[in-house]
């Protein structure tokens, strides 16, 4: 958090045409007391974009650990994300080490395997899984859960919002993320819940892996946004 009296050249830096923009730094911090809120706001979106442009979906990682207060760090980013009458529905489990990953990684697989009604799966997907090679949580350091602590659509939705919010934060990091929703019929059995320490009324809705990547992927790009202008 910025000290107060602090002048703005020390969080900002110019731009080649001389307007100033928030260091990376400075962002990552997560300080909300910028002291020229006006041009720092205006010239955040551009970096918000980008970031948003340079988040991928990493299936390869490093066996750096990431360390905790990182995670936590994300975490309390996840949790400014937006929920509807503010409810904050959500919780986050985390697991670390790659042996203990990728030992659920095949456990969850296995799940999948035996009970194709569990998830719903196009043939690509199902040939993915049937493949021996193919590590469900691809080998990475961490593995966080956000989970609803209802039942309900909506607060499935809010912990959607939050998972974004981890996911661009990660990426900020220099982290890597992917979403791993073939793990989360694995994730919601009784069983695995009370291995791992979730409460029983709790719901995965998020498995996320994260870590350092080996490389940055390429975009495979968006197709046009569809858009119907509602006229009266």
């Amino acid at each position: 958090m910025a000290a107060a009296g602090i002048a703005a050249e020390e969080y900002h830096g110019a731009s080649a045409g001389g307007t100033l923009l928030c260091r990376s730094a400075h962002l990552r911090a997560g300080c909300y007391a910028c002291p020229a809120p006006a041009s720092c706001g205006s010239l955040f979106k551009v970096d918000f974009l980008q970031l948003v442009e340079r988040r991928r979906a990493v299936r390869q990682y490093r066996s750096t650990p990431v360390d905790r207060s990182v995670i936590e760090r994300l975490i309390n980013t996840a949790v400014l994300a937006p929920s509807a009458m503010n409810l904050q529905p959500w919780a986050f489990a985390v697991v670390t080490g790659i042996p203990r990953i990728d030992e659920y990684a095949r456990r969850a697989k296995e799940y999948l395997i035996a009970e194709p009604r569990a998830l719903e799966l196009s043939v690509q997907a199902r040939a993915m899984v049937n493949d021996p090679e193919f590590s469900m949580f691809y080998h990475a350091p961490v593995l966080l859960i956000v989970l609803a602590k209802v039942e309900s659509p909506q607060a499935r939705e809010d912990c959607c919002l939050a998972a974004q919010t981890l996911m661009l934060a990660a990426r900020d990091a220099g982290l890597g993320t992917c979403w791993i929703g073939l793990g989360r019929p694995w994730l919601e059995l009784p069983e695995t819940k009370f291995e791992l320490g979730i409460p029983d009324n709790y719901h995965a809705v998020a498995p996320i892996v994260i870590g350092h990547p080996t490389a940055w992927p390429e975009s495979h790009g968006r197709q046009p946004a569809e858009i119907h202008w509602l006229t009266p």
